[in-house]
Formats: C-alpha cells, sequence, structure tokens
C-alpha cells in the first residue's frame, strides 16, 4: 500500500506529465488530453518513480482536488483540467453561478489590476466557487488574497464558461473590470 507521502508525489508527477510535460516519459496525449495508462506506466518507471496501475487508482481515488480521472477500463488516464499543452477535456459550456473566486497572492496584485486575470501557461483561467478553496489556492503562492469576480456580467457580455469534473471553473480570461475585490 502506497504511504500519504508517496501518493503525493506520484500526484505532482502525474500532474506535470498529464497537465504540462507527456514528452519527458515519452508518452502522448491524444486531442483529449487522455494518456495510454500502461504506457504512463511504463514512463513514471523508467523515470524512477515506479508504479503499479493500483498505484494509480489509489492516486487517482485519495487525490483531494479529484485532479485525474481513468476512462471506464482504466486503459486511459487524463488530468481535468490545468493543461498547459492544447488539449479538448471534452468540458460542457455551463452557466455558472453569480459570483467566483480567485485566490492569488498579494504581490500579483498590481499585474491584475492592470491586465486582469490571464491564464498565464495554462490554457484558462481558474476559478473556485468558494472563498476557502481560493484562499487555499492563493497560499501556494505567497500572502494568499481573494479576488471576487462579477460572473453574472462576464456571462451577459459573452465571456464563456467551463466546470470541469473536480469543481473548478474555467473561462478565457478575466478582465479588470469584472473584479469587484481587490
Amino acid at each position: 500500500m502506497m504511504n500519504e507521502k508517496k501518493i503525493i508525489s506520484v500526484s505532482k508527477f502525474m500532474s506535470r506529465i498529464l497537465r504540462h510535460d507527456p514528452e519527458s516519459v515519452g508518452i502522448i496525449l491524444d486531442e483529449n488530453g487522455w494518456a495510454d495508462t500502461n504506457a504512463l506506466i511504463s514512463g513514471m518507471n523508467k523515470a524512477n518513480k515506479k508504479v503499479t496501475l493500483d498505484d494509480l487508482k489509489v492516486v487517482v481515488e485519495n487525490n483531494n482536488k479529484q485532479r485525474f480521472k481513468f476512462s471506464d477500463d482504466f486503459s486511459k488516464i487524463r488530468a481535468n483540467q490545468g493543461h498547459s499543452v492544447q488539449v479538448n477535456v471534452e468540458m460542457n459550456e455551463t452557466v455558472p453561478p453569480d459570483i467566483l473566486y480567485h485566490g492569488t497572492a498579494t504581490r500579483f496584485l498590481a499585474s491584475i489590476k492592470t491586465d486582469g486575470l490571464l491564464p498565464q501557461k495554462r490554457l484558462q483561467v481558474h476559478l473556485s466557487a468558494d472563498k476557502e478553496t481560493a484562499i487555499k489556492v492563493g497560499g501556494r503562492h505567497g500572502k494568499p488574497v481573494v479576488l471576487t469576480i462579477n460572473v453574472a456580467k462576464m456571462h451577459e457580455d459573452g465571456f464563456v464558461f467551463y466546470l470541469s469534473e473536480n469543481g473548478v471553473w474555467l473561462t478565457s480570461a478575466v478582465p479588470s473590470s469584472y473584479i469587484w475585490q481587490f
């Protein structure tokens, strides 16, 4: 059985591979972000992250952010969102709630006031449905601050929103005029 430390280590490694750098372990993501599970296991083992299918199942089941998903037969695996490589994880456009939140670090506020929220190295901006999640996200980058986003107005103005399988709201960008609270 995998201990907590190994689960976290494997999860972080999988996140990097399945969202940003599949080539580093010699795998290819299809257009929808799916990787062949056996190829991922083989690539991870060659990179000294010794895993089995059962290990991957434990990581997917125990990931508190629900970042990964298997196909029904476990032959494929993918990250649910957060990609910097061009994939379409088959999310449907979803009508968002009136308000969503974005957690960031205080050191980024000046650029956000000027440029709004940009996807940076990812394909989309990530938003949270609750302040608690946003605080956790912001805390990963420094002293956290939570921004309140006027999503109702954004949607009314034609911005498209998606809800990932793990509850993260996604959109192309958030201009600063839609950010209520700095």
